[in-house]
């Protein structure tokens, strides 16, 4: 059988292993693989690569995508759809194995309503996939940015200042999550949570007074009301663009003004997204590659590989693409209860 393989979305540490995965379970079997380039738009416009086991060997340290990668909509149109259909076909493909998050996942179920083979990985540096415990790329991408809150901490320190951290999470906050109670940030700002101005100015002010100094970190998903920022672009899904909206400088300017603390915020972005994967996601990413490809011959049509505590499982596209998975009132109330 031909196998292809995609990446889409935003890029994130652990693809080249997942790509690696797939490849090198497939060959192990006597099957091929073709690798599209960018994402959806490779199927659409029919840019593929034969990938071999010598193409893919050299890739678990490597960050990014070797195969490149778009936030491109194939079935935005429906003369986008035909095209993408028809290279399916042209290229021989058996089976799709669609890596990504949400949207490269909405769009690996589109195709599988359409009858076509297709089975899915989760990726998302937002662990926000719904029917796995985690993603690869968030444990790297975590980790970027508990780096760079132990870097502010010591500016924050020399300077007496409040320092604010974005750091990436559209409607989830776990990588606010783990970069808080992993850096031990004084104040944590959430999508789960109602935006509290008092609460977080009560405990900069606690935390200048403790120690001299304080240190934020807020997920640029959270909704500060009025002035939160202006209304970023879209993408081809209808996602606003959040770097956009400068969430950490308008929580630094109202930390500023309300306590008179002089403030500055960072925003790492794309810093996160880059770099090589951490053990923990070229471990599973890995194992995701390979599990995709053994739904693939086990015939489980539209399945996404998952990991449920320590075994990978695979389930329906519309269990992975059901409520996001969000920060639960446990891990919040263990993130206040370490704020103290």
């Amino acid at each position: 059988m031909k196998f292809g393989v995609l990446t889409g979305g935003g890029d994130c540490p652990g693809l080249n292993p997942a790509i690696r995965g797939v490849v090198l379970r497939a060959t192990q079997r006597g099957h091929t693989v073709v690798g599209f380039r960018d994402g959806w738009k490779g199927v659409r416009d029919g840019l593929a690569r034969p990938l071999e086991p010598a193409d893919v060997i050299g890739i678990i340290d490597e960050g990014g995508t070797v195969l490149g990668s778009s936030r491109t909509n194939p079935f935005a149109k429906p003369e986008d759809e035909a095209k993408s259909l028809a290279q399916l076909r042209a290229h021989g493909i058996d089976w799709l194995v669609a890596i990504g998050g949400d949207d490269t996942l909405g769009a690996a179920r589109e195709l599988h309503r359409r009858g076509h083979a297709v089975v899915g990985v989760p990726k998302t540096m937002d662990n926000d996939v719904g029917g796995t415990d985690w993603t690869f790329g968030f444990d790297s991408a975590s980790t970027v940015a508990v780096d760079a809150l132990e870097r502010l901490r010591d500016t924050a320190r020399s300077h007496h200042r409040a320092i604010v951290l974005e750091v990436m999470g559209r409607h989830a906050g776990w990588v606010a999550l783990a970069t808080g109670i992993g850096g031990g940030a004084d104040v944590t700002l959430l999508p789960e949570e109602p935006y509290d101005e008092g609460r977080l100015l009560a405990r900069v002010r606690e935390a200048v007074q403790a120690r001299g100094y304080a240190l934020v970190v807020a997920s640029e998903g959270i909704d500060l009301g009025v002035a939160a920022g202006r209304a970023g672009a879209r993408d081809e899904f209808g996602h606003e663009l959040l770097r956009e909206r400068g969430i950490g400088a308008e929580v630094a300017r109202r930390i500023e003004r309300g306590t008179g603390i002089e403030t500055r915020s960072a925003q790492i972005g794309h810093i996160q997204r880059g770099g090589p994967p951490t053990l923990f996601d070229r471990l599973l990413a890995s194992r995701l590659g390979a599990a995709a490809v053994d739904l693939a011959l086990a015939g489980r049509r539209g399945e996404v590989a998952v990991l449920r505590g320590e075994r990978i499982e695979g389930i329906p596209l519309d269990a992975a693409l059901g409520a996001p998975k969000r920060v639960d009132a446990a891990w919040r109330d263990l993130l206040h209860a370490l704020e103290r």
